[in-house]
């Protein structure tokens, strides 16, 4: 027991000199250890849903209507720039954010729409996110996005994509 005592009284010592000679390394290895306590709930909940698909851990519905929108140009054949372009320029005018956060909405809907294998699966499971996290109040601005997008007529894809969508929020 004393050999405990002396090993403990060692370490306690050496960490005491330690914080009075680095006082600033003493203070930010004390704010990360509380970033670590204070975040260690959330790890163990984020690791419980490591089950999940990616669209279902969306919580903010403007990425959830970016995505969809990924998806619905990506019916019409291949995206091309322009309107990759003209989407990121809608999502800054219609969801009220700037361009940098504009462009990393646009490159994680990419990803979440790659995520789904198609676009066709993409616009169902985007848009019952969206139905759930949102309800629908954000069924108006999708349709504003979908309307600009769309440069003529749609296609049978597009059209399928929007009674899913209708679908998803029972409308």
């Amino acid at each position: 027991m004393p050999i405990v005592i002396l090993i403990l009284t060692t370490l306690g010592g050496a960490l005491w000199l330690w914080a009075r000679q680095n006082p600033g390394d003493a203070v930010n290895a004390a704010q990360d250890i509380v970033t670590t306590a204070r975040n260690a709930p959330r790890k163990m909940a984020f690791r419980k849903q490591t089950k999940a698909h990616p669209v279902e851990g969306i919580d903010d519905p403007r990425i959830a209507i970016c995505a969809l929108g990924q998806a619905f140009i990506e019916l019409d054949d291949l995206p091309t720039a322009e309107q990759r372009t003209h989407l990121n320029t809608l999502l800054r005018t219609k969801l009220r954010c700037d361009a940098e956060e504009a462009e990393e909405m646009v490159v994680l809907g990419r990803w979440l729409v790659a995520q789904c294998n198609t676009a066709d699966a993409a616009v169902t499971r985007l848009a019952r996110r969206l139905y759930k996290i949102d309800g629908d109040k954000s069924w108006d601005q999708l349709q504003e996005i979908f309307m600009a997008l769309v440069d003529g007529e749609l296609n049978g894809s597009q059209l399928n994509a929007i009674d899913d969508i209708r679908r998803a929020f029972r409308r």
